[in-house]
């Protein structure tokens, strides 16, 4: 979805204007371009300490960084027959605490033990000096664990932490007695405390992932200044974290497009290929092709609408 749309598009985006750039994301899929590092580290996560490993690939001037672990791995669509974030839709898996604890830790682990040499411009580990940008509520424990265990330890002085709501609806909210579950003091509690309307997953006081990424991040994001706006003007669409939202501030920046992925000169989706002086050839006979396969009448001088949005409940 959009999420995916961003981590493809922005990255490249932001190598081409000179940065250097990683993304880190779960290993959900034994991807055949991406090579293990061999680099390890260990982690704690809920009682248990837990070693991941990291793989790599470099495409487009970016480093794109896999998280290994089996927690990961044995939700692999078509391998377990289940999803990435629980067994039906709106339903989480039971490990979902642990597994995003687990990305955080690795995520904030990656840039300092990565001895990365793919580009030409930069070379070696990323060190200190970053900016992490933290995607929707599975990251959100991210600015909680660099100011847990890195800051006061003198590392990461000036690392900073970008949070991006792609789906205010998709909160990550947990049962509060979990909290001892991330291993976070207890300074921590009152950014995740939240009461709710809804019964599921639990009754009563919660702890609300999303909640503490936007309190504790050094700025808050979002992928359309429309979106942004949306999501401060009601308790229905801030889906009740519009209070918090409003007192944090946010920014929309409206989501981009990858030229090169939708340039319809080389798009391999399409049997006919066009540029700005061909397009009025191309169009009727696209949209000819597009009204056979979907079974609608072939006919150049009907109009086709499409919409891109999201369906839910």
């Amino acid at each position: 979805g959009g999420l995916g749309d961003v981590l493809g598009g922005l990255p490249p985006a932001m190598a081409a204007n000179g940065h250097r750039v990683m993304t880190i994301s779960p290993r959900y899929d034994q991807y055949k371009d991406a090579w293990d590092t061999e680099v390890t580290v260990e982690l704690k996560v809920g009682e248990k300490i837990e070693p991941v490993r990291f793989f790599h690939c470099y495409k487009r001037g970016v480093d794109r960084v896999f998280v290994d672990h089996p927690l990961f791995l044995e939700k692999v669509w078509g391998k377990t027959a289940s999803k990435i974030y629980g067994p039906i839709a709106g339903e989480d898996f039971k490990d979902n605490q642990l597994r995003f604890s687990l990305l955080c830790q690795a995520a904030l682990e990656a840039p300092r033990v990565l001895n990365l040499n793919s580009s030409k411009y930069f070379s070696g580990p990323y060190g200190e000096e970053v900016v992490f940008v933290a995607n929707d509520w599975h990251t959100a424990l991210l600015p909680c664990y660099l100011k847990s265990i890195y800051q006061p330890k003198g590392i990461y002085k000036s690392a900073k932490v970008a949070f991006c709501i792609h789906n205010i609806a998709y909160q990550g909210r947990f049962a509060f007695a979990d909290f001892a579950l991330l291993n976070l003091s207890d300074q921590f509690k009152s950014s995740f405390d939240f009461i709710d309307g809804y019964d599921k997953p639990v009754k009563g006081r919660k702890t609300n992932w999303m909640k503490a990424g936007i309190l504790e991040s050094d700025k808050v994001l979002t992928v359309s200044p429309y979106y942004a706006e949306e999501l401060v003007s009601t308790v229905a669409k801030g889906v009740e974290l519009d209070n918090i939202i409003r007192k944090t501030g946010i920014l929309g920046i409206v989501n981009g497009m990858d030229v090169q992925e939708w340039n319809p000169l080389t798009d391999k989706y399409t049997a006919v290929k066009y540029d700005a002086s061909t397009v009025t050839d191309a169009k009727p006979l696209l949209k000819e092709a597009l009204q056979a396969e979907v079974g609608l009448p072939v006919d150049k001088d009907i109009p086709v609408i499409g919409f891109i949005g999201r369906l839910e409940e």
